[in-house]
């Protein structure tokens, strides 16, 4: 996929792919790298947030769902933006609690300066098994 870094802070995760390895039999980009792209970038936002935790988490994506409004037909981006802390918070004292939290997190494909697409997931952490002992 050729996929580059843009940012990753706490707030924002900002990835980006070329569309020649990522094209399709339209010339636009394959939904799967589409898919793919916007789903790191949310997961990479909330590993960034939970490797701040004093203690190791195990991050994986329960379920996601994408819609595609626009063909994307050059190079593209996915922006993950940070939960809210009304939703960031309780999720975090539920991990820290239960050792395990679930929380909702999307991103947005960008085409140039216009949306082509979102991304919703869920995503689950759980203390790691060397945390749980």
């Amino acid at each position: 996929m050729q996929v580059s870094v843009i940012e990753a802070s706490m707030e924002r995760v900002v990835l980006r792919a070329p569309l020649a390895p990522n094209v399709n039999h339209q010339n636009t980009v394959f939904g799967g790298s589409a898919a793919s792209l916007a789903t790191l970038a949310a997961w990479a936002l909330l590993h960034i947030k939970l490797a701040k935790q004093e203690f190791q988490s195990v991050l994986v994506v329960q379920r996601s769902s994408i819609s595609y409004d626009k063909a994307i037909a050059s190079d593209f981006t996915a922006v993950a933006t940070s939960p809210p802390d009304e939703v960031w918070r309780p999720f975090e004292n539920m991990l820290q609690r239960k050792g395990r939290g679930r929380i909702a997190a999307s991103a947005i494909l960008m085409y140039g300066e216009q949306i082509a697409g979102r991304l919703e997931g869920e995503f689950v952490a759980t203390k790691s098994a060397s945390e749980a002992r």
